[in-house]
């Protein structure tokens, strides 16, 4: 089980550098990656934020900043509620089978994951495919695509999910880690508003 994050390779983007990834797919979060992946998984997340104020919509924040910089993480540092496209990916080595998030799911909201053992609650997670999850006598079930009555499925004892979740959470915290770093060298004195924004979105510590 690995926090990730969905990206696509922007064009022309000249900020800071990014990792030379494919032009789409998942970045897993954690300790271990490059410099470059780091930009990457801010670039991520600032983008997915990155959404001029609307006044006519009750949206008072400021205005964008002139300068590149600053309007590119203004969303990043003034929402309130922080979005990260991604989820939580869990593959079955056994099988063969990858659990992804769908379409519009966050990874902010990774900790809905303890209901589903806690609360014996179902939990969806996007949509296009329609990835979820459901406690059955003692077994997490997790469907790869819900609306496909023969989807693949991944089965793990309940026991083992809070483990995996504390995975999940040093992971987490290893990223941030190096996120912190990150920001220090190449944000300068936007370096601690950056890293709290990424703690906050990521849901570490717990809110």
């Amino acid at each position: 089980m690995q926090p990730v994050l969905e990206f696509y390779a922007p064009g022309g983007f000249d900020l800071w550098p990014l990792s030379e990834e494919a032009p789409f797919g998942y970045l897993a979060l954690s300790g271990e990656l490059t410099t470059a992946e780091v930009g990457t998984a801010v670039m991520s997340i600032a983008r997915c934020n990155d959404i001029d104020p609307d006044p006519a919509a009750g949206d008072d924040r400021p205005p964008r900043p002139a300068d590149p910089l600053g309007s590119f993480l203004h969303g990043l540092l003034t929402f309130d509620d922080l979005f990260a496209a991604g989820g939580l990916r869990v593959t079955d080595h056994s099988t063969g089978v990858t659990f992804l998030p769908g379409c519009c799911n966050g990874l902010e909201d990774w900790r809905e994951w303890y209901g589903i053992v806690d609360a014996g609650a179902p939990a969806s997670f996007g949509h296009d495919p329609d990835p979820a999850a459901e406690l059955i006598d003692g077994t997490v079930r997790l469907t790869v695509d819900a609306e496909q009555d023969d989807s693949p499925v991944i089965d793990l004892p309940a026991a083992d999910l809070r483990p995996l979740l504390d995975g999940v959470e040093r992971d987490l915290a290893g990223f941030l880690a190096l996120a912190t770093g990150w920001a220090g060298e190449q944000l300068a004195d936007g370096a601690a508003p950056v890293a709290a924004a990424l703690a906050r979105v990521l849901a570490h510590p717990a809110r």
